[in-house]
């Protein structure tokens, strides 16, 4: 059963303040094309072999295909599909938008390849905004609607979206499917097309069997740091070309990087990321689903408020040499401004936030407890260290 997005909101908000394209990049069957059709009145795959044919004779036989000749009494939205395939796609959509772009609303999607090829040159700056989707978070379950500004009234999320969040992930399917058994099929198949199909179409990769062992091993480490030298020594491949694999599957969507923040912190680490993966769902260690949960949510947020071009944001994570640690820090425009701190289950207030906080000068510290029961009150009307529900602050995010 569909369910509406945030992101439904999202494309409809973009054309009624800009004239420019919508690119839409997000992982692999996060609802992309479902999204983007909804309101869409003209539909164009690149895999659809006749829709392939229209589209190589150029942006005329598109127009005419379309009808855009012909009065309308609203503005067409015209959805191209998987276009990053077609070998000059860039130079077939300038073309296109800079001849009909006035007339009509232009969105272009596909896989997360979109944003991997998006970043091989900038013929099209100024044509597009681009828009990264991210899977069900706990504040999409409860209102599908963009809502204005950074933090939100709190809001209880239902127990059900709760419990399949957690267990089945914020995928579409598996999450409104709710079934053990597809979402174990559905993980097991998403893994598979995303490591031996996607990687092998935009990248010449000699040795696959050790990058699907790479690809394993990260999915074992989710929420643990990157030692690269280590990684190397196991797969029997060079340090370069591990972090050129890592940097492959992170463009690619499977999981992403936090990097440490050092500034203004004594004795900080500086160099080892932390790896999460976008679907937290078949991470066993409770510990480890938790601290991904947490860092999904926080990035999700930080990419909606970026690209609704509220400010400059970030996620990192805070260690020092005395192996004091604090699992986030939210940056807005280059300054810290709250720290996260994920626990399963309730705990006192760990001395590592009040440590950090002093050090970062950070707004607001939280530590955020994922079985505590929904509290109704603004989290950040706190500055002080504060013990949260997951329930609550998350809700107050996007």
């Amino acid at each position: 059963m569909a369910r509406p997005r945030l992101y439904d909101r999202v494309l409809s908000e973009h054309f009624e303040r800009n004239r420019q394209m919508a690119f839409v990049s997000g992982p692999r069957q996060v609802g992309k094309t479902t999204t983007c059709r909804r309101d869409s009145t003209d539909y164009l795959n690149w895999d659809n072999q006749d829709h392939r044919r229209v589209i190589q004779r150029g942006p005329g036989a598109v127009a005419t295909l379309l009808g855009l000749d012909r009065l309308r009494a609203h503005r067409p939205r015209v959805v191209f599909d998987e276009l990053h395939k077609h070998p000059r796609w860039k130079a077939f959509i300038k073309g296109f938008f800079d001849t009909y772009g006035d007339g009509l609303e232009v969105v272009v999607t596909g896989s997360s390849r979109l944003d991997v090829f998006r970043r091989g040159g900038d013929s099209l700056m100024g044509r597009y905004f681009l828009y990264r989707m991210h899977p069900f978070s706990v504040a999409e379950c409860i209102s599908p609607d963009a809502r204005e500004g950074l933090i939100q009234p709190p809001s209880a999320v239902g127990d059900a979206d709760w419990k399949a969040l957690i267990e089945h992930g914020g995928f579409p399917e598996p999450f409104l499917k709710r079934d053990v058994r597809f979402t174990r099929r559905w993980r097991s198949s998403r893994h598979d097309q995303l490591v031996r199909e996607d990687v092998r179409d935009i990248a010449q990769i000699q040795d696959i069997g050790a990058l699907e062992t790479l690809a394993q091993l990260l999915s074992e480490r989710s929420s643990e740091q990157l030692v690269y030298s280590s990684l190397s020594r196991q797969l029997g491949v060079a340090v370069d070309t591990v972090r050129r694999w890592v940097g492959l599957l992170g463009r690619m969507h499977f999981g992403f990087l936090v990097r440490p923040w050092f500034k203004n912190v004594t004795k900080a680490l500086r160099k080892e990321p932390k790896w999460f993966l976008r679907d937290w769902s078949g991470i066993r260690d409770e510990g480890q689903r938790t601290e991904t949960f947490i860092a999904c949510h926080l990035i999700k947020a930080v990419d909606a408020w970026t690209d609704a071009g509220l400010g400059d944001f970030e996620v990192r994570y805070l260690r020092d040499k005395l192996k004091r640690e604090v699992d986030f820090v939210v940056v807005r425009d280059g300054s810290p401004w709250f720290l996260v701190e994920a626990k399963t289950s309730d705990a006192r207030v760990s001395p590592s936030l009040q440590h950090f906080q002093r050090q970062t000068a950070a707004e607001h510290a939280f530590q955020l407890v994922m079985n505590l029961p929904f509290v109704d009150a603004d989290c950040f009307a706190h500055q002080a260290p504060t013990v949260v529900p997951a329930r609550t602050l998350l809700s107050q995010l996007i």
